[in-house]
């Protein structure tokens, strides 16, 4: 990628200029990336083709606002690097200018001279007195980062760094049983002198021997209970802190901290939607994070619990889910106030309503859109609540989207405890110009509520959690869906300057994993249920009489063309059906197979899925497609959508994800473990998941042309290139099992909760200035304005 903007534009200068000029004499004078590759494209027609640099840097322009003879250029130098510039058509003046001279150009292509003095937030001075990650590639790596950091910090003053880690040592304990060290040890160097001691007494024994065997010892020496079950442990976890208490490394900082036990309680939000185990997804706002969270919550309790007996504990941990209470459930158990998780020994959801300004508890599903004004009497119910039902407080609260992220800011501050953020999904990278324009859209979407809210809670958080890399930082040629709130306005209500740093040590890519109990290979027929298989096989490919299904197929032993998904704009299941009738071949080849929303828009309460249904309806009559769709408007449980891959698969069949954007893409996970050939969007996790070619296929969803080639190309070689589709389907799986598991996801971050609670202890670098300047946001900027949208 081209660093040096500036000169490449000197040496093409009267090019250059002459494509600015070109830019002036557009109709449109607010262009984003496409607008501009396209209007150079018109451009350089004109051209020797000696232009080659000139045009990497003009696909490095993301965003110009034209003013006249003015225009200001956004320019993306490097992946999360911005500069911002100034031209003069007439005085052939380019010049860098601030960020926030552009903010207030956009400003006024919005608001005119109107636009007026607005708040400005910058997060960049608590940016600077954080040490950061140097290169692109390690972006996402900030525990590795941060534990390279502490060790040399504790290396070039090592006695502040012994008594700090000493400290942090005795102050664990767990309902009043004192863990690791107890008062008769009374500083660091002590500890080093009884670590010898007490290895050198626990060589007498062997390594399986029980902690209770040489409990009364050790408790001599200054130990308590949490070292380790046996012997060998023990032995292990005093090499570490000995190694560590006297030449620090990352190594050992990292192994050492890691097998401390100072998780047990875990509180994971997650407020809207419906929000339960059975008859949920697909209802409005429900999808794949209830299927995230509750698969991580099964695989924290294990990895939580095998961690606490490594380590001599007999403590079982608890996790607790918490969501919203809704007392019209449409039939699930989102009335109930607690409920626990199948699979575990601890794991609860519990519910909390939300209420009105009279306190009274509010019946019905809200939009995720309009749930900020009850966040806050929500978190300080729930904060009581959690008191219960740990008996005290968590040790790592872990928020969800922007409603729970912002909960758990809240609480977090409360209990004053480990704060986790998942975005899952940052709105602001998925509808195009919602900040510029937020005040359009307030009505259906209170998009500067949401936006102030991911401020808040993705710079309160300890560590941010993503499942890709281009999450955060997107790729050379694409922005991230973090990178997208470095700067941004709202005209009339306030500008970001700095919004997040994303070299910050806090960012951790960990992408989850599938159930492997409900999602598996359709080889695997010891493990499938004849009678579901039998019943989903009649439901999809027979004809039916339901008021949920649409469409019979004239010819059901056709490659079927399959896509599941809530019915919104982003998810673009009506692109699919699009393409599907726009294209004959297809047609003749496949058969289409949708499983979302519902099929008559007066049983949706949803304004987006309303339209989107009526959507379906016209490309279905206008394309004549009633004999080549089967619509299922349907809520399966998760083990027959599971066994609906299965069942798609044993025919050959591809799964389709064609998302605007996909913040990561479990469905293309579950597709593919399952053995289905799989064809999604490049914008977003699977173009990281996916291999091109190799396991899967991307597409860009905005190319239709495109996207029905590769749709014909993949249906003509399943039919005609031998083993071409078991090649795809052998190859998705071992991806899936070589790449994505929860085991490793939920060891990853219990071990950065503990590294992240030490940072956090042993340094408030950013801390008590950030939270005050949180604070004031969070009044200012976000509380007063939710109020008054119930007012």
């Amino acid at each position: 990628m081209i660093n040096d903007f500036e000169s490449i534009v000197i040496e093409f200068r009267d090019h250059f200029f002459g494509f600015c000029g070109h830019l002036i004499k557009k109709e449109k004078k607010l262009l984003i990336l496409g607008d501009l590759i396209e209007s150079f494209e018109e451009y350089s027609t004109s051209l020797n083709g000696s232009e080659k640099n000139l045009r990497e840097i003009t696909a490095l322009l993301q965003e110009a606002v034209i003013q006249g003879n003015y225009i200001y250029f956004d320019v993306r130098i490097n992946i999360g690097k911005t500069k911002f510039y100034f031209v003069n058509i007439e005085e052939f003046v380019l010049e860098e200018i601030e960020i926030l001279e552009y903010l207030k150009a956009k400003e006024q292509f919005v608001d005119g001279e109107n636009s007026g003095n607005i708040l400005t937030i910058n997060f960049k001075p608590f940016f600077d007195k954080i040490p950061s990650v140097r290169s692109t590639k390690n972006i996402g790596s900030g525990v590795k980062f941060l534990n390279r950091h502490l060790s040399s910090e504790m290396f070039t003053n090592i006695e502040k760094w012994k008594e700090q880690l000493f400290d942090f040592l005795k102050m664990h304990n767990h309902f009043g049983m004192q863990l690791l060290l107890n008062d008769r040890v009374s500083n660091s160097e002590e500890l080093l002198k009884n670590i010898k001691h007490a290895l050198k007494h626990l060589n007498e024994f062997d390594d399986n021997e029980k902690f209770a065997t040489v409990k009364n010892k050790l408790q001599e020496y200054g130990f308590e209970p949490g070292l380790g079950k046996n012997v060998k442990e023990i032995k292990l976890t005093f090499q570490l802190l000995d190694d560590l208490l006297n030449s620090p490394d990352h190594i050992a900082l990292k192994n050492f901290i890691s097998r401390i036990p100072m998780v047990f309680n875990i509180a994971v939000i997650s407020p809207h939607g419906f929000f339960a185990q059975e008859g949920v997804l697909g209802l409005p706002d429900t999808g794949g994070q209830v299927v995230y969270i509750l698969d991580q919550v099964k695989s924290l309790e294990k990895a939580l619990s095998q961690s606490l007996k490594k380590m001599g504990l007999e403590i079982q941990p608890k996790i607790v889910v918490l969501t919203r209470l809704i007392p019209n459930s449409r039939g699930t158990k989102c009335n109930e106030k607690r409920e626990k998780i199948h699979g575990t020994k601890n794991c609860w959801i519990v519910r909390v309503p939300f209420k009105d300004n009279n306190s009274e508890i509010i019946p019905d599903w809200i939009s995720r859109f309009k749930v900020w004004p009850y966040l806050e009497s929500f978190a300080e119910e729930s904060f009581i609540l959690l008191k219960a039902e740990f008996n005290g407080r968590p040790d790592l609260i872990i928020g969800n989207y922007s409603d729970g992220n912002l909960v758990s800011y809240l609480l977090a501050k409360r209990f004053n405890v480990t704060q986790c953020c998942i975005a899952h999904a940052l709105e602001k990278s998925k509808y195009l110009f919602s900040d510029i324009y937020w005040s359009d859209l307030e009505d259906n979407y209170n998009f500067s509520l949401q936006f102030t809210a991911d401020l808040i809670a993705m710079n309160a958080s300890d560590f941010q959690i993503t499942s890709t890399y281009q999450e955060i930082a997107g790729t050379e040629n694409t922005v991230g869906q973090y990178e997208t709130h470095q700067h941004f306005t709202l005209p009339g209500l306030y500008r970001v300057e700095n919004g997040v740093n994303l070299y910050h040590p806090k960012f951790n890519i960990m992408s989850p994993g599938v159930n492997e109990s409900i999602y598996f290979p359709y080889t695997n027929q010891k493990n499938r249920i004849s009678g579901t298989r039998d019943e989903l096989n009649k439901m999809i490919f027979e004809d039916t009489d339901d008021p949920e299904i649409f469409g019979n197929l004239e010819n059901p032993e056709k490659i079927p063309i399959f896509s599941m998904a809530r019915l919104d704009e982003n998810k673009n299941i009506v692109a699919l059906a699009r393409w599907f009738g726009q294209n004959k071949e297809l047609q003749e080849k496949a058969n289409l197979i949708i499983v979302a929303g519902k099929i008559n828009a007066d049983d949706s309460s949803d304004h987006e899925e309303k339209n989107q249904i009526g959507i379906m309806h016209n490309i279905i009559n206008e394309y004549n497609l009633h004999n080549k769709i089967k619509w299922l408007g349907k809520l399966f449980r998760k083990d027959e959508a599971g066994e609906v891959y299965r069942i798609i698969a044993e025919r050959r069949g591809l799964f389709v994800q064609p998302g605007l954007f996909e913040g990561f893409g479990l469905t293309v996970l579950e597709a593919m473990i399952s053995g289905l050939p799989v064809i999604a969007t490049k914008y977003g996790g699977p173009l990281e998941i996916i291999q091109n070619g190799i396991n899967g296929f991307h597409i860009d969803p905005v190319n239709d042309e495109e996207s029905i080639k590769i749709l014909v190309d993949v249906v003509n070689r399943i039919n005609f290139e031998k083993d071409f589709w078991e090649k795809i389907s052998k190859a998705s799986i071992e991806r899936v099992n070589a790449a994505y598991n929860w085991k490793l996801y939920s060891q990853n971050l219990l071990s950065n909760a503990k590294i992240y609670g030490f940072w956090k202890y042993s340094t408030d670098l950013e801390k008590k200035d950030l939270e005050a300047y949180l604070d004031v946001l969070y009044s200012l900027l976000f509380k007063k304005r939710a109020e008054a949208l119930t007012n």
